[in-house]
C-alpha cells in the first residue's frame, strides 16, 4: 500500500507540474508578459514545483530531513545527472547570460547555504532572506526582459505556440493551472508520507530517502524538458531550464520551507558535512565547464554523470553500511577527485588563453 502511495503520489506531481507550467506560460503569453520571463521564471519554476509541494508539506509536518534532502538532492541531480544525460545526447550550448548572470548566480546560492545553516538550522530570517533573493532575481529578469532577442521570441513561441485570448483558451489554461495545483498537493501528500513510511521499513534516514528516490523523483520534470530539449536541438533550453530550477530550489523552496516551518528547518550534521558541500561543489564544477567554449561537450557530460552514479552508489554503501564503503571512498579521495581537479584546471587554463589570443 505504501509502495501504491507513493507511486501515485509521483505520477500525480509529474502530471500536475506539466498542467501548470502549460496553463500558466499560456497565461503569461496572452497578457503580455517576455517569452524570456515565462522561460527562466514560469518553466523553469513550474518544472520545480513538485519540490515546492513537497518541500512545503514536509515543513509543515516539521519533517527537516525531507526538506534539506530534496533541496540538495534535487540540485545534484539537476547539474549532475540531467545536464550529464543531456550534454551526452547532445553537446549542449551556454548562451552568454547564462555565463554572466544566471550560473554565476546559482553558485553564490548553493554556496551562501553554508554560512546560514552552520548552526543548524535555516530560520525563518533566513528563509525569509533566500526567497526575497528569488523576488530581486524575477524583478531583474523583468528588467533585462526588454532587451529580449527576436530568436528568443520565436523559439518560444515552437515550444508554446501562440496562444488566443478569447474566453474559451483562457477557461482552458486556468483549469489546467488549477488542476495542475491540485494534483500536485494531494501528490506531494501521497509522496512525503510514503517516503517517510519507506524510510522507516528499509531502517535508512528521512535524509537518505529525500536525497535519492524523492529528489529524483520530483526532478522528472526537469528530466523531460531537458532531454526534449536536447533531442530536438533547442538552443541551451536544456541548461537554462536546469540552472532556473537549481536557483528556485535553493531561494524558492528552501526559502519558503524556512519561512512556513514551525521552527526552522533543522539540517543534520550529515547534511552540512556532505552533502551541501556536494551540492557546492557540483555549482562550481559547472563554472570552468560552461565557461570554457559556451558549449557542453559529450565527454564533459559524461563525467557529470558518472559523478552522479558514484554519489548515488555512496548514499547506498553509507545506508546499507557496506564493507566496500572504506574502499570506495579511498578511490574517490585518492584517485577519482585529483583527476577530475586536474581536468577541470586544464580546461580553464587552455579557455583563458584562446581569450588572451582572441584579443
Amino acid at each position: 500500500m505504501v509502495i501504491f502511495f507513493f507511486t501515485a503520489g509521483l505520477v500525480l506531481l509529474i502530471v500536475g507540474a506539466e498542467a501548470l507550467v502549460r496553463g500558466s506560460s499560456r497565461l503569461a503569453a496572452a497578457i503580455g508578459i517576455s517569452p524570456l520571463i515565462i522561460g527562466l521564471t514560469v518553466v523553469a519554476f513550474g518544472t520545480s514545483s513538485p519540490e515546492l509541494a513537497v518541500s512545503v508539506k514536509a515543513a509543515v509536518s516539521d519533517q527537516a530531513n525531507i526538506v534539506i534532502g530534496n533541496v540538495i538532492g534535487s540540485n545534484i541531480f539537476n547539474i549532475l545527472f540531467i545536464l550529464g544525460l543531456s550534454a551526452m545526447i547532445a553537446p549542449l550550448i551556454v548562451s552568454r547570460q547564462l555565463i554572466r548572470l544566471d550560473v554565476p548566480l546559482m553558485v553564490a546560492a548553493a554556496a551562501l547555504c553554508l554560512p546560514i545553516s552552520a548552526d543548524a538550522l535555516i530560520s525563518r530570517g533566513e528563509g525569509a532572506m533566500l526567497f526575497l533573493g528569488l523576488v530581486a532575481y524575477i524583478a531583474f529578469l523583468i528588467y533585462i526582459s526588454r532587451k529580449e532577442s527576436r530568436p528568443v521570441q520565436d523559439e518560444f513561441a515552437v515550444e508554446f505556440g501562440q496562444e488566443s485570448s478569447t474566453a474559451k483558451h483562457w477557461l482552458k489554461n486556468i483549469g489546467l493551472v488549477a488542476g495542475g495545483l491540485g494534483m500536485l498537493i494531494l501528490g506531494s501528500k501521497w509522496l512525503v508520507d510514503g517516503a517517510v513510511s519507506m524510510a522507516h521499513y528499509f531502517g535508512v534516514s528521512d535524509l537518505i530517502i529525500g536525497l535519492t528516490i524523492v529528489a529524483a523523483g520530483t526532478s522528472l520534470p526537469e528530466v523531460v524538458t531537458s532531454v526534449i530539449a536536447s533531442l530536438r536541438g533547442e538552443r541551451d533550453i536544456a541548461v537554462g531550464n536546469v540552472v532556473g530550477s537549481n536557483l528556485f530550489n535553493t531561494l524558492g523552496v528552501l526559502g519558503l520551507a524556512g519561512v512556513i516551518a514551525p521552527s526552522g528547518v533543522a539540517v543534520s550534521s550529515a547534511a552540512m558535512k556532505f552533502d551541501m558541500p556536494i551540492m557546492v561543489a557540483a555549482s562550481l564544477a559547472c563554472l570552468p565547464i560552461f565557461f570554457s567554449g559556451k558549449l557542453i561537450a559529450r565527454w564533459e557530460g559524461a563525467l557529470l554523470f558518472a559523478y552522479y552514479i558514484a554519489y548515488t552508489v555512496f548514499l547506498v554503501l553509507t545506508a546499507t553500511k557496506s564493507v566496500a564503503l572504506p574502499m570506495f571512498n579511498a578511490a574517490m579521495l585518492y584517485f577519482v577527485i585529483p583527476i577530475t581537479t586536474i581536468t577541470l584546471l586544464t580546461i580553464t587554463v587552455r579557455a583563458l588563453r584562446r581569450r588572451k589570443l582572441a584579443r
